[in-house]
């Protein structure tokens, strides 16, 4: 009788253990699928746009060859601006700034009017510890797009945290709700606004 009751008690726990993975991974994806932005392909910066705080989260997962793959496309053709978006987004993704820049700069050389890439590249240069080429590559941006929120809410973290200029900033994402009114993030720009005064 005893064994018969350590095996049900050790099946009991098996089942309990299994049962226990499985709702862990389905409340991870959970979470993950909803942190995730809608869009996220198109704009690496719409993702994850510089955080009041430091860096932001972070992909741990990257496919390297995927990343070869597409290395292996731009060294047959480096006019290829999907490929060169595509590794600059992964690398971005995955934390790794500093190699995602030379691949956004190459498709921003190829479509200077792609106010998205031109985003991205300047917010993998903040994250790299480049504010000022930042800012001068969000300028850009700005001027091929003026309405742009993205672009006008990096700078105004970039003023704010980077370059100790709380003026800047606010005057920055004053002009962020003055041309883009209904920007997805207006709440959170009305907040960063009245913290940073």
């Amino acid at each position: 009788m005893r064994t018969q009751n350590q095996n049900t008690f050790s099946a009991l726990n098996a089942v309990t253990g299994i049962a226990g993975v499985l709702l862990g991974v389905i409340v991870g994806y959970i979470i993950g699928v909803g942190q995730a932005a809608p869009g996220a392909a198109t704009s690496a910066a719409a993702v994850a746009a510089p955080a009041a705080a430091s860096t932001p989260a972070v992909s741990s997962v990257v496919n390297e060859a995927e990343l070869q793959a597409y290395r292996d496309i731009l060294a047959t053709d480096p006019k290829n601006i999907k490929a060169a978006t595509e590794l600059g987004n992964k690398l971005y993704d995955a934390g790794r700034y500093a190699e995602a820049i030379p691949y956004y700069q190459q498709a921003a050389a190829l479509d200077p009017k792609n106010v998205n890439v031109s985003t991205d590249l300047g917010t993998a240069l903040y994250y790299a510890g480049r504010p000022d080429e930042a800012l001068a590559q969000l300028e850009k941006s700005v001027q091929a797009n003026p309405a742009h929120g993205q672009t006008l809410y990096n700078i105004g973290i970039i003023k704010r945290d980077a370059k100790k200029d709380p003026k800047g900033a606010v005057e920055a994402w004053q002009r962020l709700l003055q041309v883009n009114p209904d920007y997805p993030e207006a709440a959170r720009v009305r907040t960063l606004i009245a913290e940073t005064k």
